[in-house]
């Protein structure tokens, strides 16, 4: 049966507190059963009542939160799992974290960017226009920007240049949240790659694996090798998420926040820091010619799952470093890791066990 407004509270004469009872504020998370769904909630619990939304079936959320399963493509499933929020909690949510997206590291283009990324989080912020949100938390990416050089900090004002289809659903989503966030705040956070002592970063645990199996590809690079990416530990990552949960009535209506480490390390010292940890020294690297790279990896794609695509190679020159300013200012985050400090410890991780590093990271020897 259709219903509108509040219809659900007003009809059975509830509290805004819902069927169940709770004295503990309500956040949704959006892609719970994910690295950073799960650990996020993991430690929400202990002062929020968490609800996680994802696909039906495994993975789950942790258990120590209620799973209510959505299909974000749906109109039909995220009202039939928002009137199920609305009856078990009521129409109150302190904060929703929306992780849910599309991405594909293989590069290729798909129709889901929009209909899951894009058009899901339209239609997530349209059922969610009937209750009192006090904030929407929106994961986007600092792939966005366009790339910088080394001494040059990007701030949240920096020009964007998305180069591929993940950044480019990112850009598309956030002029979404601008224009269809309603009355309801939102803090834009444009993340950096992730990392952790596990490892849990695609790009550099198959760097290490390179090393650590001393395959001759890892001694070539097709860009300038003082260039790098930006990354943040998890740990940090969880902070600043929950920290503007907890001062969400002092953040600006409409406000976008960089998270990274303040150090950027460059391809070469990247790969130096690893041999060191793995075999004692330092590694040679040498530059070569992007068609020579392209060649090489479209063999490979080939015969095998090589990490490295075609398409890379066009993105091996860009650089970026992060200016965390107004995060700093505004939540009081500034990053307690580095990746510089964290390395050794994913090495050590994968010296202790390596099979468990190679699992844990869905590695394939």
């Amino acid at each position: 049966m259709e219903t509108s407004g509040n219809s659900l509270l007003n009809e059975n004469s509830r509290t805004d507190k819902g069927a169940r009872d709770t004295d503990k504020e309500i956040i949704l998370v959006s892609g719970s059963s994910g690295l950073i769904g799960t650990g996020l909630i993991n430690r929400l619990v202990e002062h929020y009542r968490v609800v996680g939304l994802d696909n039906a079936g495994f993975p789950f959320p942790p258990i120590k939160s209620e799973c209510v399963s959505i299909d974000i493509t749906s109109e039909e499933s995220m009202e039939n799992a928002m009137k199920r929020i609305e009856y078990g909690y009521g129409n109150h949510i302190a904060s929703v974290i929306h992780l849910a997206a599309y991405y594909d590291f293989a590069g290729k283009p798909s129709p889901l960017y929009d209909k899951i990324t894009v058009e899901g989080t339209a239609r997530f912020l349209r059922v969610l226009q009937r209750f009192s949100v006090d904030q929407f938390i929106f994961s986007s990416s600092t792939l966005v920007y366009k790339p910088s050089m080394p001494g040059q900090k990007i701030n949240e004002d920096w020009p964007l240049e998305p180069k591929w289809d993940y950044p480019k659903s990112k850009v598309k989503t956030e002029k979404v949240l601008h224009e269809q966030r309603g009355d309801i705040p939102v803090v834009n956070f444009r993340v950096a790659g992730v990392y952790s002592e596990r490892g849990n970063s695609i790009p550099i645990t198959n760097q290490i694996q390179r090393i650590y199996e001393k395959q001759l590809t890892s001694h070539f690079y097709p860009g300038n090798l003082s260039h790098g990416n930006v990354f943040v530990h998890l740990d940090d990552l969880f902070d600043a998420i929950i920290t503007a949960v907890d001062k969400r009535k002092e953040l600006p209506k409409d406000v976008t926040l960089n998270l990274g480490d303040p150090e950027t390390l460059g391809y070469q010292e990247l790969q130096n820091i690893i041999s060191n940890e793995i075999h004692g020294k330092d590694w040679k690297t040498y530059k070569i010619p992007k068609a020579l790279a392209k060649a090489g990896a479209w063999v490979q794609d080939i015969f095998g799952d090589p990490f490295i695509k075609p398409w890379m190679v066009d993105l091996a020159d860009d650089h970026a470093e992060i200016d965390i300013t107004r995060a700093k200012n505004m939540l009081g985050w500034v990053p307690k890791h580095s990746l510089r400090k964290t390395l050794p410890k994913m090495i050590a991780f994968l010296k202790a066990n390596p099979k468990a590093f190679y699992e844990v990271n869905d590695l394939k020897k």
